[in-house]
């Protein structure tokens, strides 16, 4: 899989996550606006970006909140819990044919809670993380973004959103949604 940066241009953490933001928002538009047939392949996609995401950032953003903001402590727990809901609606999504009666409706609940996520990382630790942070710690925060997108599962696993929960159990699992990835398309599931 590409980096999720594919300009190599965002050497500043915040502008990384932001233009992931961005990717996000577009991945949820084309999949609700993708043919019956497309939709799949465009879920896929989500669900992968979504998750490698959301692992980086409770991997390397969220504790450097913790200790750089004056109220870190509480923005990363409700961003924790904002992304332990989001989990367990994209895991029951992810279950889910896309052509299922449902599955929009869902998809549609779960695009607002993205949004919302992503909007209150936006508001509350995003603007934290600029003015605490050097230029050089928010380069150092994107190559570690990097290399923890390069190795997170792709798949959601709720319950799973620390530090060290993601450390613990992060490689097994991408060991097995990599392989899982690989076998669908082989068999021309889906990507």
């Amino acid at each position: 899989m590409p980096h999720l940066d594919d300009t190599g241009e965002n050497d500043d953490v915040v502008a990384l996550l932001m233009q992931q933001h961005n990717h996000i928002r577009d991945l949820f538009a084309e999949v609700e606006n993708a043919t019956a047939d497309d939709r799949g392949e465009a879920f896929r996609r989500l669900v992968r970006l979504l998750a490698v995401h959301e692992t980086a950032e409770e991997e390397v953003v969220h504790p450097a909140a913790r200790r750089l903001l004056q109220d870190g402590e509480q923005v990363v727990d409700d961003r924790l819990e904002e992304e332990r809901a989001a989990k367990e609606k994209l895991s029951r999504l992810d279950d889910m044919d896309p052509d299922d009666p449902g599955f929009m409706s869902a998809l549609r609940e779960l695009r607002a809670d993205v949004l919302q996520h992503a909007a209150s990382e936006e508001q509350y630790e995003f603007p934290g993380l600029r003015e605490k942070a050097g230029a050089q710690q928010l380069a150092l925060m994107a190559t570690a973004v990097r290399a923890a997108e390069a190795m997170a599962p792709t798949r959601p696993h709720p319950g799973v959103e620390t530090a060290a929960e993601n450390i613990a159990v992060g490689p097994v699992a991408a060991v097995i949604d990599r392989t899982r990835d690989a076998l669908r398309k082989a068999m021309g599931k889906d990507s």
